[in-house]
């Protein structure tokens, strides 16, 4: 994959990743680098696990694509982009700095953004919904040692799709879909969200952690999950307008979803499904 020439980079006013899992063998470090690469954006929001040290500490692991990604993100924060970051589980450590400045990059507890289309969002990685679900051990599932068996799988799957001219495609995220107790904790995982948006008297609510994007509005609520760059590959990323979408970034990009937060206020409002 050719870097985009910086005039042919699509300009965002916000854009959302999580869970990079730097340090992680099976991090697609180099879709995400291809991905950074191709745009830019007036501020870069890390939520939450972008380096995996909980990983590292059980066996360390750092392919080059790692650190040009945290070269890149650098790069980006030198050159005026403001990186705000906020600190997960798998590098909960950084909390330790919370309310400072590393490197040229903001480091938050949580954070609210206000979009183009004067929306106000909650930022959060998402750990902290784990109680509210009743099987928090597919939501803490990274290292875990059916989810590394998983994640094995998954990858011989890819190399083999590739020697067949396949695209890239998540065996995982295909598997959870299909197993009861995961998809009762994953809807967990948002209502305990979506009830924290409430609280807080947001209009939505961007999140990470589960490794399952979603954009949905409930209850006149924007429910986002950026996903995750193990298993998915996806990033969120605010247009001009204010319109939040849902990218999928692999050999193809391509818009899983989008939603017109100006009407949000509506209960009945639904994200627009776009054409693949």
């Amino acid at each position: 994959m050719n870097n985009t020439e910086k005039s042919d980079k699509k300009h965002y006013p916000a854009v959302w990743i999580s869970d990079v899992h730097l340090g992680y063998k099976d991090c697609q470090a180099n879709y995400l680098l291809d991905f950074l690469n191709s745009i830019e954006c007036d501020t870069l929001f890390l939520v939450g696990d972008i380096v995996d040290l909980w990983s590292m500490k059980r066996q360390f692991f750092w392919h080059p694509s790692h650190y040009q990604v945290l070269a890149c993100i650098q790069k980006k924060a030198q050159s005026g982009t403001r990186v705000i970051y906020i600190p997960g589980n798998h590098d909960e450590t950084f909390r330790h700095y919370v309310d400072n400045t590393l490197f040229g990059v903001e480091v938050h507890q949580q954070y609210i953004h206000t979009t183009k289309a004067n929306k106000r969002f909650l930022l959060v990685h998402g750990d902290d919904f784990d109680s509210a679900t009743r099987y928090n051990k597919f939501i803490s599932i990274v290292g875990d040692a059916g989810y590394d068996l998983l994640l094995f799988l998954n990858r011989w799957t890819n190399r083999a799709r590739r020697l067949f001219g396949g695209n890239y495609w998540s065996l995982a995220s295909w598997l959870k879909a299909r197993v009861h107790k995961a998809r009762e904790a994953i809807e967990a995982f948002e209502n305990a969200a979506i009830h924290e948006a409430k609280k807080q008297g947001v209009d939505g609510i961007i999140c990470g952690h589960i490794h399952h994007p979603q954009l949905k509005v409930v209850d006149g609520i924007v429910y986002c999950n950026d996903g995750d760059w193990i298993e998915n590959c996806t990033a969120l990323v605010e247009q001009e307008n204010g319109r939040i979408e849902l990218l999928h970034w692999s050999e193809t990009q391509r818009v899983i979803n989008s939603a017109d937060i100006t009407a949000i206020n509506d209960p009945q409002t639904k994200p627009e499904k776009s054409a693949a």
